[in-house]
């Protein structure tokens, strides 16, 4: 049983021997059980049903010993709710929030409240997960569909995806696929130098393991007789210039380089969009439509490119399709694209989007409407030509006339000017140290001008007043934008807080998320985001810090980090960590550069071979081939577990090239492996790195680390087993973890790191979505040693619970050794394909009717699916779906027994909607009852699909990804 060392509301009165002389009142809220569902009376009934007395004996018969931690980890003690976030609070109070004019694509907005409140804040957004069963998701789908609207609009190309990770890596993403579109030999990518310094670094680190050069340079004077495969620039440029790139991309062209063009979206109101002037592609940010700066992130990246690369674009499009009934339906689309699809053959590793924040900005929008984005933009230009006309009557130069919200100023004494900007509180943009540069954004203000021209003109007086000054437009008359953008209903219909408030509602109840039910998903640890840990996001101390502000104003930021690597690096086991990977997938490739710099640094550069065996996590050989390495498949025995003389042999057949191996631990098959030890050993033997996937940590967190039995590098998904929400399907936030030997090849989080070991930034922002790891924080400090490692023995014993409860009905595919799975299962459902001819999907369906998401399926293995129920789920919640799944079964059995219609049954019909068992006539030989009230705990809460069963084929033969073709399907 638990043994909770804080008891809720615990009152402990000491009595003298005299009378009652002191009382001692203590009064803490317990978190821990707050996070574990089950509590000590239901642990001890699952236990019983598993026969073991304890947890402790659970553990030990499931971990291997030679493994196990012998001493609790080295945390500080657990805090309640209100001590830390008074704590946290007292780190947020260190940040100092400066008005920040520096630009490099992010700025300070304004989130609208209907939507900070009923998206950002709202657990019916935020706890959902990625819309693989797209019946259950319509709401999110439609937004996202919004958002790809909305980009396709403003960027004059024909189709965008539903999202990436920010802009230095959508540029990246860009490239490479430019690469893999070039018709020539060439391997060079150019890169104009008015491109934000940040994405030239993120492109450079990405370009070097694919061998592709990267010439930086001055697009103006680029003689195109250097072959190139493809080039990059920005519009308006870093600096705020805004070029004429038309000749630049003629030319291009006719060399037949592929040109992506990096604009900011606000600006596009104004300004030609990029598919106008032969743009082929366009990436950027989404932050300044209405995310706050967070220090980083996260925001949403977009992408958007021609019709004809639709099938190599990378990241999700959503689709519209149809359904059962010929109604409209939203799905992701081209999912064959899918990196754990196409593993070794992809193309991107990106598994993760930015979702949440793509549903902010595309409400942002919905919001504003055409009219009022274009008010913001020529607000902001505007306030932009006047700081421009006062700052030059104070005798300074501004670099180019053509500007949207950037100014170049050249002066002598830049250096001078910033620091006493800083004193003001004001943080400028020093270009150089004869130039500055200022951004504007929507929160400017005229008195914010005013203090600008103070600081420029020093000790003097202003020589002028605000209304002597010009407002005439600075924007070239041969780039301003003639076509009409956000045209569809949906950004025309809701601009009153009522209207978008019951809109927003509406989409929400479409998606089923944590707040409806348990999201059963095998390697995706979908627990509890507890709402104290979710709070911190939105303060101001937190929210509005540029990433790039001093590292004197950030000093709550530097602490909140500094705790979190030494608490993940104790977790781990580790010597180092970095917390600049924004997703999984970022992680996987980061620690794979870590790895190859290491090998590099020491001469090994032919170190080129990566071992992954069949039961690692999807994402790995994507990742790996990312990196420039050769994937060499390792098999794995009948018990799901690495087969040691497969590895043995294939490890010495390339021992002179191997590089590493990529292992999950605990397996993809659900178990603990006995010999990771020796796997670890025989890679090093061989003179290999082992890089563990953290995707399934939260079964070692406490119980032992992947440092302390080989491990090299691990990277953790805090969207997972560190409580960050998946969001929709993005956030994320994937730091790692590495020996002492790597520690030098880490990713820098300064742009001047020439002179070190790093493998340079492998996001756009120096510690990636730098406002999330609030709630990692708050997660771990409010659980504690104990709470953690109680955490992850729950987590194990939930896991073999539906294990136990459903084996007599579903073979479970891989145990240990002694017949124990770890925090996840594999359940085969085959059999009822043979027995019924009853599909995994069919299941999956079904679910839905009973209120359930689908677990994970036909992964790793076709035909199963793979359940990881959490720590933070019930018994009854356990029992429910328990006994849905067995519910299916007995419906498999009628249909295989000639019971019920082998082809108009609950299974193939589900999932049933509202609509198709009121309206029109019944002709189904089971009831509207049976089909849509399958269990009792539907009839008091029965969450509705709002479409029936998707038809996926269709839309991939006919992909729609934008508003106007939803309405012209209908």
């Amino acid at each position: 049983m638990l043994d909770f060392d804080i008891n809720y509301h615990q009152t402990t009165i000491n009595n003298s021997t005299d009378n009652l002389t002191q009382a001692k009142l203590k009064l803490t809220d317990n978190f821990i059980a707050r996070h574990i569902g089950p509590n000590s009376t239901e642990i001890a009934q699952m236990l019983a049903v598993l026969g073991y007395k304890n947890l402790d004996e659970l553990i030990d018969r499931t971990v291997p010993s030679a493994i196990r931690l012998q001493e609790s980890l080295n945390l500080p003690e657990a805090k309640s709710e209100t001590q830390a976030l008074a704590c946290l609070g007292a780190i947020a109070s260190q940040n100092k929030i400066y008005r920040s004019f520096m630009g490099m694509g992010y700025y300070n907005c304004i989130t609208p409240p209907v939507i900070q409140r009923n998206i950002l804040e709202n657990p019916g957004w935020y706890t959902a997960y990625t819309p693989y069963q797209a019946e259950i998701a319509q709401g999110r789908l439609e937004a996202l569909l919004n958002f790809q609207t909305m980009i396709i609009e403003l960027t004059g190309l024909e189709i965008a995806n539903a999202s990436l990770l920010d802009e230095g890596t959508a540029a990246a993403e860009a490239m490479s696929m430019s690469y893999g579109l070039c018709k020539t030999k060439a391997n060079a990518f150019f890169v104009s130098d008015a491109c934000h310094p940040q994405t030239i670094e993120v492109v450079k680190t990405r370009a070097l393991p694919l061998g592709i050069e990267i010439i930086v340079g001055d697009h103006r004077t680029f003689d195109f007789a250097t072959p190139i495969f493809g080039a990059l620039v920005q519009y308006p440029a870093t600096d705020g210039t805004i070029y004429d790139y038309r000749e630049f991309i003629k030319q291009a062209h006719t060399a037949k380089a592929l040109v992506t063009v990096a604009a900011d979206l606000l600006s596009l109101a104004l300004l030609t969009p990029p598919g106008e002037f032969g743009a082929d592609i366009a990436v950027g940010n989404s932050q300044r439509f209405g995310v706050p700066l967070g220090y980083g992130g996260p925001h949403a990246a977009y992408f958007a490119t021609k019709e004809e690369y639709k099938r190599q674009i990378p990241g999700r499009i959503v689709g519209v399709s149809k359904d059962v009934h010929g109604k409209p339906a939203l799905r992701l689309a081209l999912q064959t694209r899918e990196q754990h699809i196409r593993r070794d053959k992809a193309t991107s590793n990106i598994c993760t989007a930015q979702v949440l924040l793509a549903v902010i900005a595309s409400m942002y929008a919905v919001y504003h409407g055409a009219e009022g984005i274009k008010k913001i933009a020529t607000r902001v230009h505007q306030l932009t030509v006047i700081l421009a006309a006062g700052i030059k009557q104070l005798g300074y130069s501004i670099a180019s006339e053509s500007f949207f919200d950037t100014l170049k100023i050249e002066a002598s004494n830049a250096e001078a000017i910033a620091i006493v900007a800083e004193t003001e509180g004001i943080n400028l943009r020093l270009l150089s140290g004869r130039a500055l540069g200022i951004s504007l954004d929507e929160t400017t203000t005229l008195d914010d001008l005013i203090a600008l021209w103070h600081i420029f003109a020093g000790k003097n007086k202003l020589p002028f007043t605000v209304e002597e000054l010009t407002s005439d437009s600075s924007l070239p008359e041969s780039l301003l934008r003639t076509s009409d953008y956000l045209s569809d209903p949906v950004f025309n219909r809701y601009h009153s807080e009522t209207e978008l408030l019951r809109y927003l509602h509406q989409l929400e109840t479409k998606d089923l998320s944590l707040t409806t039910s348990m999201i059963p998903l095998g390697s995706c640890t979908m627990k509890l985001n507890a709402t104290a840990e979710m709070l911190p996001v939105t303060w101001q101390e937190f929210g509005n810090i540029h990433p790039f502000a001093p590292l004197s104003q950030t000093q709550g930021y530097q602490k909140l980090f500094a705790d979190l690597e030494a608490w993940l690096a104790e977790i781990t086991g580790f010597a180092g960590v970095s917390l600049q990977p924004n997703a999984g997938s970022q992680g996987e490739y980061a620690g794979l550069q870590v790895i190859r710099q290491y090998h590099q640094d020491r001469g090994d550069e032919h170190r080129n071979i990566c071992l992954i065996p069949e039961s690692a996590h999807g994402t790995n050989p994507a990742s790996a081939v990312m990196c420039g390495m050769k994937v060499v498949a390792v098999k794995c025995d009948r018990e799901g577990n690495i087969d040691l003389e497969d590895l043995q042999i294939k490890a010495a057949k390339h021992s002179d090239n191997l590089a590493a191996i990529m292992v999950t631990y605990p397996s993809t098959h659900g178990v603990f492996e006995q010999e990771i030890t020796e796997i670890c050993a025989i890679i090093h033997q061989y003179g290999g790195q082992v890089y563990m996937d953290g995707a399934n940590m939260n079964a070692q967190v406490g119980l032992c680390r992947p440092g302390d039995f080989g491990a090299d590098v691990c990277h953790l998904n805090l969207h997972k087993t560190f409580c960050i929400p998946h969001g929709g399907g993005g956030p994320g936030m994937g730091p790692i973890g590495v020996a002492a030997h790597l520690i030098p090849y880490l990713p820098a989080t300064s742009l001047s790191f020439e002179d070190s070991k790093s493998i340079g930034l492998i996001s756009a922002a120096p510690w990636g979505s730098a406002s999330i790891l609030t709630i990692s924080w708050m997660y771990i400090a409010m659980m504690g040693a104990k709470g953690l490692t109680e955490a992850t023995k729950v987590a194990i014993l939930n896991a073999n619970y539906i294990a136990k409860r459903l084996e007599a009905y579903y073979p479970v595919l891989f145990t240990g050794k002694f017949g124990l799975v770890a925090h996840e299962c594999i359940i085969d459902l085959r059999p009822l394909k043979k027995q019924a001819g009853i599909e995994v999907e069919d299941v999956a369906k079904r679910l839905m009717d009973y209120g359930f998401h689908a677990p994970t399926v036909s992964w790793p293995v076709i035909g199963t699916v793979m359940i990881e129920p959490t720590e933070s789920e019930s018994k009854e919640e356990l029992d429910r779906f328990c006994d849905a799944m067995i519910a299916i079964y007995h419906e498999a059995d009628a249909i295989a027994n000639g019971q019920i219609d082998s082809v108009d049954n609950p299974l193939k019909n589900a999932p049933h909607t509202a609509e198709s068992l009121i309206c029109g006539e019944w002709k189904h030989p089971y009831s509207r009852e049976q089909a849509a009230y399958p269990a009792p705990w539907t009839k008091e809460h029965k969450f509705w699909p709002v479409v029936g069963r998707i038809d996926n084929a269709y839309g991939d033969r006919n992909l729609v990804c934008s508003c106007e073709g939803m309405d012209a399907y209908q």
